[in-house]
């Protein structure tokens, strides 16, 4: 059987405040925004009328779709924590030739929230990871990673 993962969906309260994270902070682009209309109501797991714009976004292999809903609003929120059940983040590297902070602070600039917390160096015997979480406008969490490994060693895929 094959099967190929294609996007993955991001409800967002405010369209242009999420294009500004991901697009300008991240450095996603548009690719695809299709037309849509209450016929999308039972794929969308929404009963009634329903108007929404499915905004598509890609960099390299990764690509999501953002929702915005004007009718009905959209409501919630997203994983604070790891514990709760589902996706719980995006993990992005941080290329080695590229400041941590800065990174961070783009980000920031950009309408996302570092999770202060989160913002750790581990360093083993065989690799140091630096690691930070920043919140989307909407509180959706993106992982910062840089990993350098010691004595010419792979770094894992994680």
């Amino acid at each position: 059987m094959k099967l190929t993962p294609r996007h993955t969906g991001i409800c967002v309260s405010d369209l242009g405040r999420a294009l500004r994270f991901w697009c300008d902070g991240l450095g996603y682009s548009t690719t695809f925004v299709p037309k849509s209309g209450p016929e999308w109501a039972p794929v969308l797991e929404v009963d009634g009328h329903v108007e929404f714009t499915s905004h598509f976004i890609s960099k390299g292999d990764s690509t999501f779709e953002l929702l915005a809903f004007a009718e009905p609003k959209s409501f919630g929120s997203p994983s604070s924590t790891r514990l709760h059940h589902g996706l719980t983040h995006l993990c992005v590297e941080v290329g080695s030739d590229e400041n941590f902070d800065e990174v961070i602070d783009h980000l920031v600039e950009h309408g996302g929230t570092l999770v202060e917390t989160t913002k750790k160096v581990f360093d083993t015997s065989f690799m140091t990871a630096e690691v930070a979480f920043v919140a989307d406008p909407d509180g959706t969490r993106v992982e910062l990673l840089r990993v350098t490994m010691k004595s010419g060693q792979n770094a894992p895929m994680f």
